[in-house]
């Protein structure tokens, strides 16, 4: 199974919640303070909600897609640094509430992608290492192969 991810960070984590419930006719599929996030079947979506600063508008943290076992993260990044992309990868990282394998990549605008696996539930948000074109976040940027010049925090 993969689906396509989209974090966003929300000034209101309860008025999102409550939006994204009737947009998509589902309920969170994990809760905890600070942090949402939707499964949805059609179109198959992982939404993530995590809490900003009061009264900040709704922006883009990450995109990523979702994946079914590390062996397709691995594949993707071969398949990325072969293509001559800079990626970071982490393994056993605890960010989110959940155990991941990643890869993460920067889209041309600076915006970070990752392709992820959820191996575990994880009773904290934990934090990962990764790109991220904001600067602000829980990543903090260990590199594996060409790197930019960023860093920043992810959820999945």
């Amino acid at each position: 199974m993969s689906r396509a991810q989209l974090a966003l960070r929300v000034s209101d984590l309860e008025a999102s919640i409550t939006f994204y419930t009737k947009l998509f006719g589902t309920e969170p599929a994990k809760r905890r303070e600070g942090y949402a996030n939707f499964a949805i079947a059609e179109p198959p979506l992982k939404l993530v909600l995590i809490e900003g600063a009061p009264g900040e508008e709704t922006r883009l943290d990450h995109l990523g897609v979702e994946v079914g076992s590390t062996d397709q993260v691995d594949a993707t990044a071969t398949r990325l640094k072969d293509a001559g992309l800079a990626t970071f990868e982490e393994n056993d990282t605890s960010c989110c509430y959940a155990l991941q394998d990643k890869v993460w990549v920067h889209g041309p605008g600076k915006e970070p992608w990752e392709v992820y696996v959820v191996k575990a539930d994880a009773d904290t948000l934990g934090k990962s290492a990764g790109p991220d074109a904001t600067g602000d976040g829980c990543r903090t940027g260990r590199p594996t192969g060409k790197t930019p010049a960023a860093t920043g925090c992810a959820c999945g």
